[in-house]
């Protein structure tokens, strides 16, 4: 997992640690320590902190104007001990929807596991976002993680979808793919 970075080709376009609206702004990164852990696995230090212990993320790329995120993430998706959900919509959504993002692309192929809880604050996020036309898509989510977000029923918030080729588009193509699913899927 330590070899895992999040994606790196929009660098020259933004960067969370640059982004005065971001609450990475100023974080720097060691390219050579590794601290962060999934269990008892060491992941690349690239990726970012919101208070869960098993899961970790990058904003690749917000959009004030266009009301978008792109957020990676990496580990387990775990609801059920960490309240994971929570800890992201506390920590960063909240602080995101704050500045008028509503659109949410999260690139979830490297989230292994997920365990359920409720489904509250998925529900609470989405309640959140609605009104203003927002979604919240997760991406090329792996096989049996999907299994247990549709179990759990958090696919009524959050839509499954896929873009095998995601990283060779620009962030606003991409955003604008996905967009055109999300309207699709939702009305």
């Amino acid at each position: 997992m330590h070899e895992i970075e999040p994606f790196y080709n929009w660098r020259h376009l933004y960067t969370a640690e640059e982004d005065e609206n971001s609450p990475y702004f100023g974080v720097e990164h060691s390219e050579f320590e590794f601290s962060n852990t999934v269990y008892n696995y060491y992941i690349h230090p690239q990726w970012d902190e919101f208070g869960s212990k098993t899961l970790y993320l990058k904003v690749l790329f917000a959009d004030y104007e266009l009301s978008y995120a792109i957020i990676e993430m990496i580990g387990e998706w775990n609801d059920a001990i960490e309240n994971d959900i929570m800890q992201l919509k506390r920590s960063l959504i909240d602080l995101m929807i704050a500045r008028g993002i509503t659109k949410y692309i999260l690139i979830t192929e490297n989230v292994l596991n997920f365990h359920s809880s409720d489904t509250d604050y998925y529900e609470e996020w989405y309640e959140d976002i609605k009104d203003d036309g927002g979604w919240i898509a997760a991406i090329n989510m792996p096989d049996q993680t999907q299994f247990d977000f549709h179990r759990s029923h958090i696919d009524r918030y959050v839509k499954l979808t896929d873009s095998p080729n995601w990283r060779t588009f620009q962030p606003h193509d991409f955003f604008q793919a996905i967009d055109n699913q999300m309207i699709r899927l939702l009305y």
